[in-house]
């Protein structure tokens, strides 16, 4: 009778016991739960960490080792959720880091293309100045149009004298001596109208000797410096044509879109009618 009161006194003891481990299994199952869910909204679309958490696989008992008891299996699930939590959490925020990242440079790309735009816009919308009287020399060279015995031009007009002067050692294929006659006219009449000719046809005239490189740093500098000048759009076709020899395809292709999106109707005829080819030529799309 005393043994059996035993046995009944610590089968009721361990009641509590067995009920309180089931308790803790169920918070462990639901947060097991909430941490596979939180696994797929921070991993959506990419490539998810394997989950660390799975109920404890309990090893073959060999004779005389004592089975693993409840508590330690739900002990070794929790350090797994913990693991597990900490690696969700650190990618998280790596995520986020990245997309701040990108959100930073979109803001900046944006806010480049709205500056750019403008300055598009604006350049479109002023016309650009034509020739009052232009020079039938280089005109012929261009356009092939018969061109006179000597070049009309201004009256006492020291500037055009010396574009001219270089312009007949360029067509002479004297270029080396044309590009210091036409760059010494710009550098002394940098106001005058015919200073967009002169370093265009000295970007031309290093073109036509072979050096592409020293050209487009000409007709780029010439481009920017005076947009409006009168041979500005001649010297963004010519810089295209430049990093088409310097094997810069898609520089070039870049380069005739802004030819065309900034000058459009406003360009001579030679460009317009050369301009196709030149797209071809470099495979723009």
């Amino acid at each position: 009778m005393r043994i059996l009161f035993i046995l009944l006194l610590a089968a009721s003891a361990a009641a509590p016991a067995v009920a309180q481990s089931d308790r803790t299994a169920q918070r462990v199952e639901k947060l097991e739960q909430e941490i596979r869910a939180l696994q797929r909204r921070v991993f959506q679309g990419g490539t998810t960490v394997q989950p660390e958490i799975s109920p404890a696989v309990r090893p073959s008992a060999l004779p005389g080792d004592a089975a693993t008891s409840p508590v330690a299996d739900l002990a070794a699930r929790l350090d797994a959720m913990e693991r597990q939590l900490a690696s969700i959490t650190g990618q998280a925020e790596q995520n986020g880091n990245r997309l701040r990242e990108i959100e930073d440079s979109m803001a900046r790309f944006q806010a480049a293309y709205n500056r750019d735009q403008a300055e598009r816009a604006a350049a479109v919308a002023t016309p650009q100045p034509r020739p009052a009287s232009p020079l039938p020399t280089e005109i012929a060279a261009n356009d092939a149009v018969a061109s006179p015995a000597t070049p009309s031009r201004s009256a006492s007009d020291p500037a055009e004298d010396a574009y001219n002067a270089g312009f007949r050692l360029w067509e002479q294929k004297r270029y080396t001596e044309a590009e210091a006659a036409l760059e010494a006219m710009a550098k002394r009449y940098p106001s005058h109208r015919l200073a967009s000719w002169s370093h265009n046809l000295a970007g031309r005239a290093y073109l036509d000797e072979g050096k592409p490189a020293t050209a487009a740093k000409i007709f780029l500098a010439n481009y920017q410096g005076n947009p409006r000048g009168e041979r500005a759009a001649d010297s963004l076709y010519f810089l295209g044509q430049s990093l088409a020899q310097l094997d810069k395809r898609v520089e070039a292709c870049k380069v005739y879109d802004e030819l065309q999106v900034v000058y459009g109707t406003a360009m001579r005829d030679y460009l317009k009618q050369r301009l196709p080819k030149a797209r071809t030529d470099a495979r723009c799309s």
